[in-house]
């Protein structure tokens, strides 16, 4: 494991419990099935599957947060993320909402463990 100052693991917690807080928020209301959510859930042609979104949505924000598992957090996010920016590009709309918290998650599972993108800086032989 690569040695990191203290204020590199304060900002790298900080910024991972924002990033937990908005998913945990989100996917909760998905799994209230809070109107809003079901209304989104019908735009998109989703509705049946809401409950299941937020399941994933916050399953995956816990396994980002807790240390043994972020590396898979910050992998099953990506692809959460990946495929609402997909969704939001089908459909016309703004996706740049998912794009900045897409590239928050990466940072912030770089802060905590900066070896996650090692296989970037190695050389090739």
């Amino acid at each position: 494991m690569i040695a990191q100052s203290k204020g590199r693991r304060i900002a790298a917690w900080l910024l991972t419990g924002i990033i937990t807080l908005i998913f945990v928020a989100i996917g909760q209301a998905k799994l209230l099935r809070s109107q809003s959510a079901l209304d989104l859930g019908v735009r998109w042609g989703l509705r049946n599957y809401i409950f299941w979104i937020g399941v994933a949505e916050v399953g995956g924000a816990l396994l980002f947060f807790f240390p043994k598992t972020n590396s898979l957090g910050v992998l099953l996010v990506s692809a959460y993320l990946g495929g609402a920016i997909a969704t939001r590009i089908e459909h016309g709309e703004a996706y740049i909402f998912p794009s900045v918290l897409l590239i928050l998650v990466w940072v912030a599972g770089y802060l905590r463990h900066p070896e996650l993108l090692q296989s970037f800086r190695e050389k090739k032989l």
